[in-house]
């Protein structure tokens, strides 16, 4: 069955319902959003047609629901839901873990700048530090904050406020 919607003689959706070979029921829209741009989306439900209690079709007679087809119905429905949230779990643990090494890889270079930065003195554990890019184009590390240098300072830019993890890596300070 296909519906379709006209608005000031332009086409802005049209439906189509199918019944596929396994008894799902496919449905398919394709259209123009408000914001002018094309759309497709396609939904496949599960449910199947022994469990409606009407007719799928206009010339059909109702349908009763069979024993047989109420329990695969609410088999299927609670295996959907069930899987769709081990799903989500599983997505939610992909983002957490993507964050993570968005994390890591951001140290990572952090340390990377710190470590062919000019250090003249030993950083400790623990501590803040300040980086700076120089005039040249290299960087410092150094113990005066920003607020804390007359004038801006001798340098080019503040980089960053960091601190030194006991992994030897830095991280930014906000």
């Amino acid at each position: 069955m296909r519906i379709i919607f006209f608005m000031k003689e332009q086409e802005v959706l049209n439906i189509l319902h199918e019944i596929l070979p396994n008894g799902y029921l496919k449905i398919t829209q394709k259209g123009i959003d408000q914001d002018g741009r094309n759309f497709c989306n396609t939904e496949i439900y599960h449910k199947q047609l022994s469990v409606l209690p009407y007719a799928a079709s206009v010339a059909g007679v109702a349908i009763r629901p069979t024993k047989e087809g109420v329990i695969k119905h609410k088999a299927l429905s609670a295996m959907e839901d069930q899987t769709n949230m081990q799903l989500d779990q599983i997505r939610q643990q992909i983002e957490l873990l993507a964050r993570q090494a968005q994390e890591i890889r951001k140290r990572k270079e952090l340390s990377m700048m710190i470590y062919e930065a000019k250090l003249t003195f030993k950083p400790q554990i623990g501590h803040v530090y300040h980086l700076y890019e120089k005039k040249d184009g290299t960087h410092m590390l150094s113990l005066v904050a920003p607020q804390e240098w007359g004038n801006g300072g001798p340098f080019k830019q503040f980089v960053a406020s960091v601190k030194l993890l006991a992994d030897h890596t830095w991280v930014e300070l906000s």
